[in-house]
């Protein structure tokens, strides 16, 4: 009589018991000790969900703007585009400020860094291109859906790299056009163009370009600064104060067409200062 074989072990160990909304992480405290942290901080988090919120409502107002122009009223659909580029803007600003909320609280995580990245594919990625598409790049047939991909292509490479060299890369620096700058051309092009408004079929090839160059710049080895270096904890002359007043006031002149020279502008710096530094080393 054959001896039935022993059944493996199927117990499970804790850890896998555990609900399956229950966010393990490992990490290490001050002493180098290895340590396993349940749950998620929830400050930061909340600012890069509404990041992403922000995304996803440009993304809707793009289409409703689609929609209103096929039925014919192009005021309507000049609202709707203008309501996706300043959503994208407002995305900006919470992208800003969940990295320095978990900074300054001491909340980083590995799942926060995870979370902001996919967050931003959607804002600085999808949204802008899919605003570019429908406002101007639709008129070009494929070339325009192509150019559209070359920036979405370009927006996930530039953070899929970002992630790689965390702790690694020059803090000073971005390496490429960071996804933020290259949406608020993106969206500060169509936020302008339409409230002057400038239908986007009739500047297609000039918003091809400018997409499939922002593409293209993000995933370039190009130095961009950072402004990380500055500190926003420390003491600052009361002029700086003044300043701040003094960049409001000028955004708040014309904010479309000053938000878009401002991103031109730092979009430029790179290619600028990269010829320079070559023209220097020659």
């Amino acid at each position: 009589m054959s001896e039935r074989p022993e059944e493996p072990n199927t117990v499970p160990d804790a850890d896998s018991l555990l609900p399956v909304d229950e966010h393990v992480e490992e990490g290490q405290d001050a002493e180098g000790r290895r340590v396993r942290h349940r749950g998620i901080y929830l400050l930061p988090n909340l600012f890069t969900t509404a990041n992403l919120f922000a995304g996803f409502y440009s993304i809707i107002n793009s289409i409703t703007a689609q929609s209103a122009l096929s039925a014919g009223n192009s005021a309507e659909a000049v609202k709707y585009y203008s309501f996706a580029a300043i959503a994208i803007f407002v995305a900006m600003v919470l992208d800003g400020l969940d990295g320095r909320v978990a900074r300054m609280t001491n909340t980083q995580s590995a799942f926060g860094a995870e979370y902001d990245s996919l967050s931003d594919m959607v804002a600085f990625g999808m949204a802008p291109s899919l605003l570019a598409f429908v406002w101007a790049l639709g008129a070009m047939g494929k070339v325009g859906w192509m150019v559209a991909f070359i920036y979405v292509a370009g927006a996930a490479l530039r953070l899929a790299r970002f992630n790689t060299q965390v702790g690694k890369a020059d803090k000073r620096y971005f390496i490429g056009l960071a996804s933020p700058a290259a949406a608020g051309v993106v969206a500060g092009t169509v936020w302008a163009m339409s409230d002057l408004e400038i239908p986007g079929a009739k500047l297609s090839f000039l918003v091809a370009i400018l997409v499939a160059g922002a593409g293209m710049l993000m995933v370039s080895n190009i130095k961009y600064n950072s402004f990380k270096e500055l500190d926003l904890k420390g003491r600052v002359p009361f002029v700086a104060i003044l300043a701040v007043v003094l960049v409001f006031a000028v955004v708040f002149i014309d904010p479309p067409k000053i938000l878009l020279l401002i991103f031109l502008i730092y979009a430029a710096s790179g290619p600028i200062q990269h010829l320079l530094r070559l023209r220097r080393h020659r």
